[in-house]
């Protein structure tokens, strides 16, 4: 049987807890926050599905990544590198991400999917691009990708 996100986050805490690893627990505990606000959110039924697992660490992922860039840009070498350590552990929750040239494979088999001609197709492509790449894909790579590949 799978393990939820939630059992394996609450075993790794118990596991950086023994190794006195600092930033694993603060990525996990991280997680498991979120995890948590999104369980008890109204309109909830207090389980996460699969998707809104991969959901909830996309947006972890792309928050620890902006975050990192304005670091790098301020020369903040210290948070910077905390923002990669929790970063670093995310990713390995999440699936493993598409190459650019595994995307636009993808996607040219989308548009040939949807009949998409020109740039006026785009709503159409991205509908079924969004959806059929989550997790895998980050949206702005797909997006320009979608964007390339239709002018």
């Amino acid at each position: 049987m799978i393990m939820s996100l939630k059992s394996q986050v609450e075993a790794g805490i118990k596991d950086a807890m023994r190794a006195k690893n600092q930033d694993t627990l603060r990525a996990l505990r991280a997680i498991k926050s979120l995890i948590l606000l999104e369980e008890t959110k109204g309109g909830s039924n207090g389980e996460l599905s699969a998707d809104d697992e991969i959901k909830l660490l996309t947006k972890a992922a792309k928050q620890r990544r902006e975050s990192a860039e304005i670091y790098k840009t301020q020369n903040r070498a210290d948070l910077l590198e905390k923002e990669e350590a929790e970063l670093a552990i995310i990713e390995q929750f999440l699936p493993k991400q598409l190459s650019e040239q595994e995307v636009e494979a993808r996607l040219k088999e989308i548009i040939a999917q949807v009949g998409a001609t020109g740039p006026a197709d785009m709503g159409k492509v991205m509908g079924v691009a969004t959806k059929a790449l989550a997790g895998v894909a980050e949206g702005r790579l797909v997006s320009a990708t979608v964007k390339r590949l239709l002018a």
